[in-house]
């Protein structure tokens, strides 16, 4: 893995940030392909769930990743994390998720439960390098193609 970049802030995703966020998932073969509602829906704070949603913002000051998670205190689900292809490997996925752990630890939850496909290996190894174990399969969960989801946990604090 390269060093992280060390000139990335992470903060709440905006409005503002959509198209960018949507190039960004549309770029890459394993992420959730959602309309601009479902985004719009994780900004709205009288949303139930209530979503928390961050985005890394580069030099340039260009979203570059992010993050969105459902809160069902004392839980949370990662519903997707993504960062742009070019910026692969530089530990960004590991700041952003890092960052959204503090805030969801902040907002009572102890535990963050996620689902995978189970051929997107450089996720499910990012995930284990988190702490995240697999807590069990959804067999032909996902389609087009049809594959199972790993389904896994990591318990946050004591």
């Amino acid at each position: 893995m390269s060093p992280p970049l060390t000139t990335v802030r992470i903060r709440r995703m905006s409005p503002e940030d959509l198209d960018r966020v949507m190039e960004i998932a549309q770029s890459l073969k394993d992420a959730p392909r959602w309309p601009r509602t479902a985004y719009l829906s994780a900004l709205d704070p009288d949303a139930v769930p209530r979503r928390m949603a961050l985005v890394t913002v580069g030099e340039q000051l260009t979203v570059t990743g992010f993050a969105v998670a459902s809160l069902m205190p004392p839980q949370a689900e990662l519903e997707t994390i993504a960062v742009a292809p070019q910026l692969h490997r530089h530990g960004m996925a590991w700041r952003l998720f890092e960052e959204l752990i503090a805030e969801l630890g902040k907002a009572g939850v102890r535990e963050v439960i996620l689902e995978v496909r189970a051929s997107n290996l450089p996720a499910l190894g990012l995930y284990r390098r988190l702490g995240f174990v697999e807590t069990g399969r959804r067999p032909r969960y996902y389609q087009a193609p049809a594959e199972d989801a790993v389904l896994m946990c990591l318990r946050l604090g004591s």
